[in-house]
This record gives structure tokens, sequence and C-alpha cells, in this order.
């Protein structure tokens, strides 16, 4: 498993939500903050499988993002 963290403007996320939920994909948003002129921004978190992750990454193409290994995801 995988956990994508993505930052991406404020302006963009709603186009990069439509994206990954049209592919079957789910996101936790985070307001953010930050940069040189403190923009707002979002932070998405995705919980994903590891076969999975070059598609959310070809979706994600042009935003910040930090893939981790995670042990274990659950749905709650």
């Amino acid at each position: 498993m995988k956990l994508v963290i993505t930052i991406i403007q404020d302006t963009e996320v709603t186009q990069m939500l439509n994206r990954l939920t049209d592919n079957g994909f789910s996101a936790t948003k985070l307001a953010s903050t930050g940069g040189f002129l403190k923009a707002g921004n979002t932070t998405l978190l995705i919980g994903v499988e590891d076969h999975k992750l070059e598609k959310v990454l070809e979706l994600l193409k042009g935003a910040a993002v930090f893939v981790l290994n995670v042990e274990r995801f659950e749905r709650i």
C-alpha cells in the first residue's frame, strides 16, 4: 500500500478530485497554506494499492506529490 500526498492550488482542486473519482479513487481533502505568496492550497491524501500507483501519479501530473509506504490501510 502507498499513501500519496499531493499539494495543489485551490483553483485546481475540483478538477483534480473529479479526475480521481472518475477513475475510482477517493481522497481526503485538507486545506493548507504555503508558498511565496501564502496562497491557498489543498492537500489530498490518497490511499492506493501498489499496482494502482502509476495510474494515480498519471492523474496527478503537474502537482507536487509525495509517496509513502503504508503497512496497513482501512476504510472506516
